[in-house]
């Protein structure tokens, strides 16, 4: 009898392929190593997403059964995302496309927008090079992806040159300059139809623990557990400095990206980012005013009781835009 699927995200996306939880039996024939790290009870099947190996099984068995990813690795000790968000985060952003094309297109058009080879801007891709995979299987997107950290940049090539159909679909570089986005990475010929990053959420490392740590004591609750393991480590999902932390946390970078996105305003038609906090969104928000951008958005995600956001914004006109879609 098929393992009763546990661990469910409510509310994701319509077209998100996890919306009914994880079929484990079935994951365990793509990757049969995912085995050693279920728990069985009577109820269910689960994983401990206190092990960062468990979480690391997961993942390849998640990207081998549906988005056709044959060989999935990671250096030890980087971010591992979680694979239903991220995918959740890559849906809003083509139904924001598809919104907008369908508002700009004339009345009585009835034309639709083809998502395959879109050009799309990755910052601060990981070495899971997670995104550009998830917007290339879903909807054949072409990526740019770049990322400060020479690790992930080598890890990220490596994972495009080893996946059939990913190389000439995906463009890895160096971010030389660590205090840029856009700059050194967008050139003069480029034209992208978004921009997407997960920015570092933290002010510091001691903040990365603190908040990792409620995020373990709410996964030993939903485990059963009075508390976190003591054995496990401390940050479950892994994760880099640069993955992690910035000085002066995910306000100042996004700020800083806005800021920096003014001088790329032709060449990008939509630009994103997430949100952690909701708190920081009105303050977003009238930065994106006073840069004098015409289009501002706020999309509203929900994984169970986690609530997150991103931000989208333009600075074309509803007529530029038009004209990027070419209507």
């Amino acid at each position: 009898m098929p393992s009763k699927p546990a661990n469910i995200k409510k509310n994701l996306h319509p077209l998100n392929k996890h919306n009914s939880g994880y079929d484990f039996d079935f994951l365990v024939t793509k990757h049969t190593l995912l085995a050693k790290f279920l728990i069985n009870d009577q109820q269910s099947t689960r994983i401990d997403f206190e092990n960062y190996d468990a979480v690391v099984a997961l993942n390849t068995a998640l990207l081998k059964a549906y988005y056709r990813i044959d060989h999935w690795q990671i250096p030890t000790g980087y971010l591992c995302p979680a694979i239903p968000g991220r995918v959740d985060y890559i849906h809003y952003l083509a139904q924001l496309l598809d919104t907008e094309f369908n508002h700009a297109r004339q009345s009585g058009c009835t034309k639709t927008l083809q998502h395959a080879g879109l050009e799309v801007l990755d910052i601060g891709t990981g070495a899971s090079c997670i995104y550009p995979i998830l917007g290339q299987r879903c909807y054949q997107w072409r990526f740019t992806a770049s990322d400060i950290d020479p690790v992930s940049v080598t890890c990220a090539k490596e994972l495009v040159a080893v996946n059939r159909g990913l190389s000439k679909k995906i463009s890895i570089v160096l971010q030389k300059n660590t205090g840029c986005f856009f700059k050194g990475v967008i050139q003069n010929e480029h034209r992208f139809t978004l921009s997407l990053c997960n920015p570092p959420f933290h002010a510091s490392l001691e903040k990365a623990l603190s908040g990792n740590s409620r995020k373990r004591a709410n996964l030993a609750k939903s485990n059963g557990l009075a508390k976190p393991l003591e054995n496990k480590t401390a940050l479950n999902f892994g994760g880099q400095q640069a993955e992690l932390f910035c000085s002066g946390g995910e306000l100042t970078f996004i700020t800083k990206m806005m800021l920096e996105s003014v001088e790329y305003k032709n060449q990008v038609l939509f630009f994103s980012c997430l949100v952690s906090k909701s708190a920081h969104l009105k303050t977003l928000q009238s930065c994106l005013s006073k840069l004098n951008a015409d289009y501002v958005k706020v999309i509203k995600m929900s994984q169970g009781q986690k609530i997150s956001h991103f931000i989208a914004w333009s600075f074309l006109d509803a007529t530029q835009r038009a004209a990027w879609f070419k209507l």
